[in-house]
Protein backbone atom coordinates (compact mmCIF):
# COMPACT_ATOMS: atom_id res chain seq x y z
CA UNK A 1 0.00 0.00 0.00
CA UNK A 2 1.29 3.36 -0.93
CA UNK A 3 0.59 5.69 2.11
CA UNK A 4 2.74 8.52 0.96
CA UNK A 5 -0.54 11.07 1.31
CA UNK A 6 -0.64 9.68 4.59
CA UNK A 7 2.61 10.28 6.23
CA UNK A 8 3.59 13.69 7.98
CA UNK A 9 7.31 15.43 8.76
CA UNK A 10 6.40 17.01 11.76
CA UNK A 11 7.46 15.89 15.30
CA UNK A 12 6.04 14.45 18.00
CA UNK A 13 5.99 13.52 21.61
CA UNK A 14 4.33 11.99 24.68
CA UNK A 15 4.87 10.39 27.73
CA UNK A 16 5.10 6.93 27.11
CA UNK A 17 4.42 5.63 30.68
CA UNK A 18 1.31 5.55 32.67
CA UNK A 19 0.81 9.54 34.43
CA UNK A 20 1.37 8.21 38.16
CA UNK A 21 4.49 8.81 40.58
CA UNK A 22 6.71 6.34 40.20
CA UNK A 23 10.48 5.39 39.88
CA UNK A 24 10.93 6.59 36.01
CA UNK A 25 8.51 7.85 33.43
CA UNK A 26 9.61 8.10 29.60
CA UNK A 27 8.96 10.83 27.49
CA UNK A 28 9.59 9.75 23.75
CA UNK A 29 10.29 11.95 20.82
CA UNK A 30 9.76 11.11 16.77
CA UNK A 31 10.42 12.71 14.14
CA UNK A 32 12.91 14.46 11.85
CA UNK A 33 13.61 17.31 14.78
CA UNK A 34 14.48 14.83 17.53
CA UNK A 35 17.97 15.30 17.69
CA UNK A 36 17.91 18.63 17.02
CA UNK A 37 15.52 18.68 20.27
CA UNK A 38 17.49 16.78 22.60
CA UNK A 39 20.40 19.13 21.76
CA UNK A 40 18.46 22.02 22.69
CA UNK A 41 17.11 20.78 26.10
CA UNK A 42 19.88 18.50 27.07
CA UNK A 43 23.04 19.01 28.56
CA UNK A 44 25.60 16.76 29.96
CA UNK A 45 28.22 18.07 32.97
CA UNK A 46 32.20 18.66 32.71
CA UNK A 47 33.72 19.89 35.37
CA UNK A 48 30.93 21.29 37.19
CA UNK A 49 29.59 23.50 34.33
CA UNK A 50 27.02 23.02 31.56
CA UNK A 51 27.93 21.83 28.47
CA UNK A 52 26.08 21.61 24.84
CA UNK A 53 25.44 17.76 23.86
CA UNK A 54 26.36 16.94 20.18
CA UNK A 55 23.45 14.68 19.20
CA UNK A 56 24.28 14.19 15.30
CA UNK A 57 27.88 13.42 16.39
CA UNK A 58 26.66 10.29 18.87
CA UNK A 59 26.36 6.83 17.91
CA UNK A 60 22.87 5.51 17.49
CA UNK A 61 21.36 3.16 19.89
CA UNK A 62 23.74 4.82 22.99
CA UNK A 63 22.10 6.16 26.26
CA UNK A 64 23.76 9.23 27.86
CA UNK A 65 24.01 10.69 31.23
CA UNK A 66 22.76 14.53 31.79
CA UNK A 67 20.25 16.96 32.27
CA UNK A 68 17.07 18.21 30.91
CA UNK A 69 17.54 22.49 31.38
CA UNK A 70 15.47 25.34 30.82
CA UNK A 71 17.90 28.58 29.69
CA UNK A 72 15.99 32.19 31.12
CA UNK A 73 16.68 35.12 28.33
CA UNK A 74 19.58 36.18 30.21
CA UNK A 75 21.29 33.09 29.16
CA UNK A 76 21.02 31.50 32.56
CA UNK A 77 20.82 27.80 32.56
CA UNK A 78 18.68 25.63 35.03
CA UNK A 79 18.41 22.13 35.52
CA UNK A 80 14.44 20.15 35.56
CA UNK A 81 15.50 17.00 36.47
CA UNK A 82 18.65 14.66 36.00
CA UNK A 83 18.12 12.32 33.62
CA UNK A 84 19.25 9.33 30.87
CA UNK A 85 18.56 9.57 27.20
CA UNK A 86 18.47 7.14 24.74
CA UNK A 87 19.36 8.18 21.11
CA UNK A 88 17.77 5.74 18.18
CA UNK A 89 18.46 6.79 14.75
CA UNK A 90 16.56 6.33 11.14
CA UNK A 91 15.54 3.58 10.01
CA UNK A 92 16.36 1.52 12.60
CA UNK A 93 13.94 2.47 15.10
CA UNK A 94 10.00 1.80 16.32
CA UNK A 95 8.56 4.36 13.74
CA UNK A 96 11.23 4.35 11.36
CA UNK A 97 12.20 7.87 11.77
CA UNK A 98 14.90 9.75 14.28
CA UNK A 99 13.96 8.87 17.97
CA UNK A 100 14.74 10.36 21.33
CA UNK A 101 13.16 8.73 24.56
CA UNK A 102 14.06 10.71 28.16
CA UNK A 103 14.12 8.75 31.19
CA UNK A 104 13.36 11.24 33.97
CA UNK A 105 12.32 10.93 37.95
CA UNK A 106 8.75 9.47 37.56
CA UNK A 107 6.86 12.40 39.97
CA UNK A 108 4.13 13.57 38.30
CA UNK A 109 4.98 17.30 38.50
CA UNK A 110 8.80 16.47 36.94
CA UNK A 111 7.65 14.58 34.34
CA UNK A 112 5.14 17.16 33.07
CA UNK A 113 7.86 19.69 33.12
CA UNK A 114 9.97 17.41 30.99
CA UNK A 115 7.18 17.18 28.36
CA UNK A 116 6.57 20.87 28.58
CA UNK A 117 10.52 22.07 27.58
CA UNK A 118 10.46 18.92 24.37
CA UNK A 119 7.08 20.50 23.64
CA UNK A 120 8.84 24.37 23.20
CA UNK A 121 10.53 22.94 20.73
CA UNK A 122 8.05 23.04 17.85
CA UNK A 123 7.31 19.56 18.77
CA UNK A 124 3.38 18.59 19.08
CA UNK A 125 2.13 16.67 21.65
CA UNK A 126 1.19 12.77 19.70
CA UNK A 127 -2.48 11.68 19.35
CA UNK A 128 -3.42 8.57 20.72
CA UNK A 129 -1.69 6.01 18.87
CA UNK A 130 0.32 8.03 16.57
CA UNK A 131 3.40 6.27 17.04
CA UNK A 132 2.15 2.82 16.07
CA UNK A 133 0.54 4.60 13.65
CA UNK A 134 3.59 5.93 12.55
CA UNK A 135 5.48 2.52 12.55
CA UNK A 136 2.44 1.24 9.85
CA UNK A 137 2.76 3.75 7.48
CA UNK A 138 6.69 4.14 7.71
CA UNK A 139 6.32 0.24 6.36
CA UNK A 140 7.44 -1.17 10.21
CA UNK A 141 4.76 -3.17 10.43
CA UNK A 142 1.28 -3.85 8.84
CA UNK A 143 -2.04 -3.09 10.16
CA UNK A 144 -2.79 -6.11 11.64
CA UNK A 145 0.54 -5.86 13.55
CA UNK A 146 -0.40 -2.40 14.62
CA UNK A 147 -3.47 -3.65 16.18
CA UNK A 148 -1.80 -6.41 17.81
CA UNK A 149 0.29 -3.76 19.94
CA UNK A 150 -2.89 -2.54 21.17
CA UNK A 151 -3.55 -6.34 21.91
CA UNK A 152 -0.74 -6.56 23.71
CA UNK A 153 -1.43 -3.96 25.91
CA UNK A 154 -4.86 -4.27 26.86
CA UNK A 155 -4.65 -8.18 27.27
CA UNK A 156 -6.35 -9.10 30.36
CA UNK A 157 -4.71 -13.20 30.52
CA UNK A 158 -1.64 -14.52 29.65
CA UNK A 159 -3.96 -16.38 26.67
CA UNK A 160 -4.83 -12.83 25.22
CA UNK A 161 -0.94 -12.11 25.55
CA UNK A 162 0.32 -14.91 23.92
CA UNK A 163 -2.10 -14.60 21.01
CA UNK A 164 -1.46 -10.99 20.49
CA UNK A 165 2.75 -11.67 20.42
CA UNK A 166 1.99 -13.94 17.65
CA UNK A 167 0.00 -11.76 15.65
CA UNK A 168 2.66 -9.20 15.98
CA UNK A 169 5.17 -11.46 15.39
CA UNK A 170 3.54 -11.56 11.93
CA UNK A 171 1.49 -14.79 12.32
CA UNK A 172 -1.85 -13.58 10.74
CA UNK A 173 0.16 -11.73 8.14
CA UNK A 174 2.24 -14.42 6.68
CA UNK A 175 -0.91 -16.65 6.55
CA UNK A 176 -2.66 -13.56 5.03
CA UNK A 177 0.21 -12.54 2.51
CA UNK A 178 0.39 -16.60 1.49
CA UNK A 179 -3.01 -16.51 0.86
CA UNK A 180 -3.16 -13.12 -0.88
CA UNK A 181 -0.35 -14.33 -3.50
CA UNK A 182 -2.06 -17.63 -4.15
CA UNK A 183 -4.80 -15.85 -5.19
CA UNK A 184 -3.30 -13.28 -7.09
CA UNK A 185 -1.22 -15.84 -9.05
CA UNK A 186 -4.30 -17.44 -10.41
CA UNK A 187 -5.71 -14.36 -11.23
CA UNK A 188 -2.70 -13.50 -13.41
CA UNK A 189 -2.74 -16.03 -15.16
CA UNK A 190 -6.30 -16.50 -15.77
CA UNK A 191 -5.18 -12.58 -17.15
CA UNK A 192 -2.23 -13.28 -19.34
CA UNK A 193 -4.11 -16.56 -20.91
CA UNK A 194 -6.87 -14.35 -22.33
CA UNK A 195 -4.28 -11.83 -23.46
CA UNK A 196 -1.85 -14.49 -24.89
CA UNK A 197 -3.62 -17.84 -25.61
CA UNK A 198 -0.96 -19.05 -27.67
CA UNK A 199 1.68 -19.06 -24.71
CA UNK A 200 -1.19 -19.86 -22.00
CA UNK A 201 -3.28 -22.63 -22.19
CA UNK A 202 -7.04 -22.48 -20.16
CA UNK A 203 -8.34 -26.02 -21.41
CA UNK A 204 -9.40 -27.45 -18.07
CA UNK A 205 -8.12 -24.93 -15.97
CA UNK A 206 -11.60 -23.99 -14.17
CA UNK A 207 -11.66 -27.25 -12.55
CA UNK A 208 -8.31 -26.68 -11.52
CA UNK A 209 -9.31 -23.17 -9.97
CA UNK A 210 -12.19 -24.96 -8.40
CA UNK A 211 -10.07 -27.01 -6.31
CA UNK A 212 -7.59 -24.15 -5.45
CA UNK A 213 -10.75 -21.75 -4.48
CA UNK A 214 -12.16 -24.63 -2.23
CA UNK A 215 -8.94 -24.63 -0.05
CA UNK A 216 -9.01 -20.43 -0.55
CA UNK A 217 -12.55 -20.79 1.28
CA UNK A 218 -11.71 -23.57 4.24
CA UNK A 219 -8.55 -21.38 5.08
CA UNK A 220 -10.40 -18.62 5.33
CA UNK A 221 -13.21 -20.40 7.33
CA UNK A 222 -10.78 -21.97 9.52
CA UNK A 223 -9.47 -18.04 10.08
CA UNK A 224 -13.36 -17.19 11.00
CA UNK A 225 -14.51 -20.21 13.16
CA UNK A 226 -11.39 -19.19 15.25
CA UNK A 227 -13.14 -15.38 16.19
CA UNK A 228 -15.50 -17.20 18.42
CA UNK A 229 -12.46 -18.38 20.51
CA UNK A 230 -10.64 -15.16 19.80
CA UNK A 231 -13.91 -13.36 21.54
CA UNK A 232 -13.67 -15.12 24.81
CA UNK A 233 -10.00 -14.68 24.47
CA UNK A 234 -9.62 -11.20 24.40
CA UNK A 235 -12.90 -10.41 25.95
CA UNK A 236 -12.97 -12.94 28.72
CA UNK A 237 -16.04 -16.03 29.02
CA UNK A 238 -19.27 -14.66 30.19
CA UNK A 239 -19.86 -17.69 32.90
CA UNK A 240 -22.73 -17.55 35.38
CA UNK A 241 -22.99 -19.29 38.54
CA UNK A 242 -26.09 -21.08 39.05
CA UNK A 243 -27.67 -23.23 41.66
CA UNK A 244 -30.39 -23.43 44.54
CA UNK A 245 -29.68 -21.50 47.74
CA UNK A 246 -27.25 -22.26 49.80
CA UNK A 247 -25.48 -24.12 47.62
CA UNK A 248 -22.33 -22.27 48.20
CA UNK A 249 -22.71 -20.01 44.70
CA UNK A 250 -20.95 -17.03 46.59
CA UNK A 251 -18.62 -18.91 48.19
CA UNK A 252 -17.70 -20.00 45.03
CA UNK A 253 -17.37 -16.55 43.75
CA UNK A 254 -15.23 -15.30 47.03
CA UNK A 255 -12.74 -18.57 46.02
CA UNK A 256 -12.42 -17.87 42.71
CA UNK A 257 -12.11 -14.08 43.46
CA UNK A 258 -9.25 -14.55 46.57
CA UNK A 259 -11.52 -12.21 48.28
CA UNK A 260 -14.93 -11.71 50.24
CA UNK A 261 -16.49 -10.02 47.41
CA UNK A 262 -19.97 -11.93 48.01
CA UNK A 263 -21.75 -11.96 51.13
CA UNK A 264 -21.96 -15.06 52.98
CA UNK A 265 -24.42 -16.65 55.45
CA UNK A 266 -26.00 -20.08 56.50
CA UNK A 267 -29.09 -18.40 55.74
CA UNK A 268 -30.53 -19.38 51.93
CA UNK A 269 -31.86 -16.80 49.67
CA UNK A 270 -28.53 -14.34 51.32
CA UNK A 271 -27.60 -13.47 47.35
CA UNK A 272 -30.90 -11.70 46.04
CA UNK A 273 -29.40 -9.77 42.97
CA UNK A 274 -26.83 -10.56 39.92
CA UNK A 275 -23.10 -9.75 41.68
CA UNK A 276 -20.54 -10.01 38.72
CA UNK A 277 -16.73 -9.50 38.78
CA UNK A 278 -13.73 -10.29 36.50
CA UNK A 279 -11.03 -12.78 37.38
CA UNK A 280 -8.24 -14.35 35.39
CA UNK A 281 -7.68 -18.51 35.94
CA UNK A 282 -5.59 -20.68 34.46
CA UNK A 283 -4.59 -18.17 32.03
CA UNK A 284 -7.91 -17.19 30.66
CA UNK A 285 -10.52 -14.28 31.75
CA UNK A 286 -14.05 -15.11 32.87
CA UNK A 287 -16.43 -12.12 33.61
CA UNK A 288 -18.41 -14.06 36.32
CA UNK A 289 -21.79 -13.34 37.38
CA UNK A 290 -22.85 -14.59 40.90
CA UNK A 291 -26.59 -15.18 40.72
CA UNK A 292 -29.90 -15.55 43.38
CA UNK A 293 -30.66 -18.82 44.47
CA UNK A 294 -33.19 -20.81 42.12
CA UNK A 295 -36.63 -21.80 44.01
CA UNK A 296 -40.11 -21.37 44.31
CA UNK A 297 -40.56 -18.45 46.63
CA UNK A 298 -43.65 -16.13 47.62
CA UNK A 299 -41.37 -13.52 48.42
CA UNK A 300 -41.33 -11.33 45.22
CA UNK A 301 -38.01 -9.86 45.43
CA UNK A 302 -36.86 -12.96 45.96
CA UNK A 303 -38.54 -13.93 42.91
CA UNK A 304 -37.30 -11.13 40.92
CA UNK A 305 -33.80 -11.98 41.63
CA UNK A 306 -34.61 -15.52 40.45
CA UNK A 307 -36.04 -14.07 37.20
CA UNK A 308 -32.74 -11.91 36.71
CA UNK A 309 -30.23 -15.18 37.35
CA UNK A 310 -32.25 -17.43 34.66
CA UNK A 311 -31.86 -14.07 32.59
CA UNK A 312 -28.25 -14.21 33.37
CA UNK A 313 -27.96 -17.83 31.65
CA UNK A 314 -29.16 -16.61 28.30
CA UNK A 315 -26.33 -14.54 27.42
CA UNK A 316 -23.59 -16.93 29.01
CA UNK A 317 -21.01 -18.72 27.39
CA UNK A 318 -20.46 -21.16 30.50
CA UNK A 319 -22.90 -22.18 33.17
CA UNK A 320 -21.32 -23.43 36.58
CA UNK A 321 -24.50 -25.14 38.64
CA UNK A 322 -22.87 -25.61 41.86
CA UNK A 323 -24.90 -28.36 43.47
CA UNK A 324 -24.60 -29.42 47.85
CA UNK A 325 -23.29 -32.83 47.44
CA UNK A 326 -25.20 -33.65 50.52
CA UNK A 327 -28.99 -32.78 49.00
CA UNK A 328 -31.29 -34.36 47.03
CA UNK A 329 -32.28 -33.21 43.47
CA UNK A 330 -35.99 -32.00 43.40
CA UNK A 331 -38.32 -29.78 41.35
CA UNK A 332 -35.97 -26.80 41.04
CA UNK A 333 -32.80 -28.57 39.80
CA UNK A 334 -34.99 -29.60 37.02
CA UNK A 335 -36.18 -26.10 36.68
CA UNK A 336 -32.48 -25.16 36.21
CA UNK A 337 -31.11 -28.51 34.13
CA UNK A 338 -34.29 -26.89 31.44
CA UNK A 339 -32.59 -23.50 31.46
CA UNK A 340 -29.19 -24.51 30.94
CA UNK A 341 -28.68 -27.59 29.08
CA UNK A 342 -28.37 -25.46 25.20
CA UNK A 343 -24.80 -24.39 27.53
CA UNK A 344 -21.44 -25.34 27.89
CA UNK A 345 -22.38 -26.81 31.80
CA UNK A 346 -20.00 -27.64 34.73
CA UNK A 347 -21.77 -29.74 37.31
CA UNK A 348 -20.06 -28.60 40.67
CA UNK A 349 -20.77 -31.08 43.81
CA UNK A 350 -19.90 -28.85 46.03
CA UNK A 351 -19.20 -29.61 49.96
CA UNK A 352 -16.93 -32.72 48.80
CA UNK A 353 -15.49 -31.76 52.63
CA UNK A 354 -18.76 -33.10 54.65
CA UNK A 355 -20.34 -35.35 51.71
CA UNK A 356 -18.42 -38.60 50.27
CA UNK A 357 -21.50 -39.71 48.20
CA UNK A 358 -24.35 -38.51 45.65
CA UNK A 359 -27.97 -38.64 47.13
CA UNK A 360 -30.23 -40.24 45.42
CA UNK A 361 -33.33 -38.50 44.11
CA UNK A 362 -36.85 -38.41 45.83
CA UNK A 363 -38.53 -40.06 42.55
CA UNK A 364 -36.30 -42.93 42.69
CA UNK A 365 -32.65 -44.53 42.86
CA UNK A 366 -31.05 -42.60 40.61
CA UNK A 367 -27.80 -41.33 42.26
CA UNK A 368 -28.11 -37.56 41.62
CA UNK A 369 -25.16 -37.41 39.38
CA UNK A 370 -26.91 -40.00 37.08
CA UNK A 371 -30.30 -37.75 37.29
CA UNK A 372 -28.62 -34.88 36.02
CA UNK A 373 -27.57 -36.68 33.32
CA UNK A 374 -30.78 -38.10 32.84
CA UNK A 375 -32.42 -34.62 32.80
CA UNK A 376 -29.87 -33.36 30.06
CA UNK A 377 -31.72 -35.84 27.60
CA UNK A 378 -30.72 -37.12 24.64
CA UNK A 379 -27.15 -36.01 24.40
CA UNK A 380 -24.13 -36.65 22.46
CA UNK A 381 -21.05 -37.24 24.95
CA UNK A 382 -19.65 -33.76 24.26
CA UNK A 383 -22.72 -31.95 24.85
CA UNK A 384 -23.23 -33.10 28.17
CA UNK A 385 -22.11 -31.05 30.63
CA UNK A 386 -18.73 -31.95 33.03
CA UNK A 387 -18.77 -32.73 36.40
CA UNK A 388 -16.21 -32.03 39.48
CA UNK A 389 -16.32 -32.47 42.87
CA UNK A 390 -15.07 -29.23 44.78
CA UNK A 391 -15.41 -27.46 48.28
CA UNK A 392 -15.73 -23.91 47.59
CA UNK A 393 -15.18 -22.93 51.64
CA UNK A 394 -11.99 -24.23 51.41
CA UNK A 395 -10.59 -23.57 47.92
CA UNK A 396 -10.39 -27.26 47.16
CA UNK A 397 -10.90 -27.60 43.23
CA UNK A 398 -10.50 -23.98 42.23
CA UNK A 399 -7.15 -24.80 40.15
CA UNK A 400 -8.72 -28.15 38.48
CA UNK A 401 -11.78 -25.69 37.66
CA UNK A 402 -9.65 -23.08 35.59
CA UNK A 403 -7.92 -26.46 33.95
CA UNK A 404 -11.25 -28.12 33.25
CA UNK A 405 -12.75 -24.79 31.49
CA UNK A 406 -9.12 -24.12 29.25
CA UNK A 407 -9.77 -27.97 28.15
CA UNK A 408 -13.78 -27.04 26.92
CA UNK A 409 -13.12 -24.01 25.33
CA UNK A 410 -9.33 -24.04 24.11
CA UNK A 411 -8.41 -27.58 24.11
CA UNK A 412 -5.99 -26.86 26.81
CA UNK A 413 -4.15 -23.96 25.31
CA UNK A 414 -3.68 -22.04 22.35
CA UNK A 415 -3.66 -22.78 18.79
CA UNK A 416 -0.06 -24.14 17.28
CA UNK A 417 2.85 -21.94 16.78
CA UNK A 418 1.42 -21.07 13.45
CA UNK A 419 -1.69 -20.53 14.01
CA UNK A 420 -3.47 -17.70 15.67
CA UNK A 421 -6.92 -16.50 16.79
CA UNK A 422 -8.90 -13.75 14.90
CA UNK A 423 -9.63 -12.04 17.50
CA UNK A 424 -10.44 -8.53 15.91
CA UNK A 425 -14.34 -7.85 14.36
CA UNK A 426 -12.52 -6.23 11.95
CA UNK A 427 -11.08 -8.77 11.01
CA UNK A 428 -13.37 -11.64 10.68
CA UNK A 429 -15.96 -8.93 8.52
CA UNK A 430 -12.91 -8.69 5.67
CA UNK A 431 -12.92 -12.66 5.98
CA UNK A 432 -16.71 -13.00 5.80
CA UNK A 433 -16.29 -10.88 2.62
CA UNK A 434 -13.34 -12.30 1.02
CA UNK A 435 -15.18 -15.92 1.82
CA UNK A 436 -18.85 -14.57 0.08
CA UNK A 437 -16.01 -13.60 -2.84
CA UNK A 438 -14.80 -16.80 -2.98
CA UNK A 439 -18.28 -18.22 -3.09
CA UNK A 440 -19.03 -16.55 -5.73
CA UNK A 441 -16.13 -17.50 -8.07
CA UNK A 442 -16.92 -21.41 -7.08
CA UNK A 443 -20.87 -20.83 -8.03
CA UNK A 444 -19.43 -19.08 -11.40
CA UNK A 445 -17.17 -22.06 -11.67
CA UNK A 446 -20.26 -24.60 -11.53
CA UNK A 447 -22.01 -22.66 -13.47
CA UNK A 448 -19.81 -23.46 -16.90
CA UNK A 449 -19.20 -19.64 -17.08
CA UNK A 450 -16.14 -18.72 -18.95
CA UNK A 451 -12.59 -17.38 -16.98
CA UNK A 452 -13.15 -14.03 -18.21
CA UNK A 453 -16.36 -14.13 -15.71
CA UNK A 454 -14.15 -15.08 -12.44
CA UNK A 455 -11.08 -12.09 -12.15
CA UNK A 456 -13.78 -9.75 -10.38
CA UNK A 457 -14.38 -12.09 -7.71
CA UNK A 458 -10.55 -13.49 -7.41
CA UNK A 459 -9.90 -9.41 -6.94
CA UNK A 460 -12.60 -8.97 -4.68
CA UNK A 461 -11.28 -11.47 -2.38
CA UNK A 462 -7.75 -10.21 -2.67
CA UNK A 463 -9.10 -6.90 -1.84
CA UNK A 464 -10.68 -7.77 1.37
CA UNK A 465 -8.07 -9.92 2.75
CA UNK A 466 -5.40 -6.95 1.91
CA UNK A 467 -7.97 -4.57 4.02
CA UNK A 468 -6.96 -6.84 7.19
CA UNK A 469 -2.78 -6.13 6.77
CA UNK A 470 -3.12 -2.37 5.77
CA UNK A 471 -3.76 -2.69 2.31
CA UNK A 472 -6.55 -0.83 0.13
CA UNK A 473 -7.43 0.77 3.00
CA UNK A 474 -8.88 4.14 3.28
CA UNK A 475 -7.42 7.01 5.59
CA UNK A 476 -10.76 7.38 7.89
CA UNK A 477 -10.32 3.54 8.92
CA UNK A 478 -6.91 4.01 9.90
CA UNK A 479 -7.53 7.03 11.89
CA UNK A 480 -10.63 5.01 13.20
CA UNK A 481 -8.29 2.40 14.27
CA UNK A 482 -5.50 4.46 16.12
CA UNK A 483 -7.89 6.52 17.98
CA UNK A 484 -8.60 4.11 19.95
CA UNK A 485 -4.64 3.37 21.75
CA UNK A 486 -3.08 4.62 24.34
CA UNK A 487 -1.24 7.58 24.94
CA UNK A 488 2.69 7.56 24.14
CA UNK A 489 2.40 4.18 22.18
Amino acid sequence: MNNTYLKTNDTIAAIATGLTNSGISIIRISGPESFSVAEKIFMKKKNGSFVKFDADGADSHTVHYGFIVDTDASGNISPVDEVMLLLLRSPNTFTREDTVEIDCHGGITVTKAVLERVLECNVRTADPGEFTKRAFLNGRIDLSQAEAVAGVINAKNSMALTNSMKQLGGVELNRIKDLRDRILHDTAYIEAALDDPEHYELDDFSEKLRINAQGWKSEIDKMINSAGNGRLISEGINTVIVGKPNAGKSTLLNAMVGSERAIVTEIAGTTRDTLEESISISGISLNIIDTAGIRESDDIIERIGVDRALAAVDNADLVLYVVDKSDRPDGDDEKIIQRIKDKKVIVLFNKSDVSDTYPKSDEDETDFRQWIVDKFGDMTVDKLPKFMDISAKYGNGIEELGNLIKDMFFEGGLMPNDEVYITSLRHKECLVDAKKSVEALISSIDMGMSEDFFAADMMNAYMFLGQIIGEDTDEDLIDRIFKDFCMGK
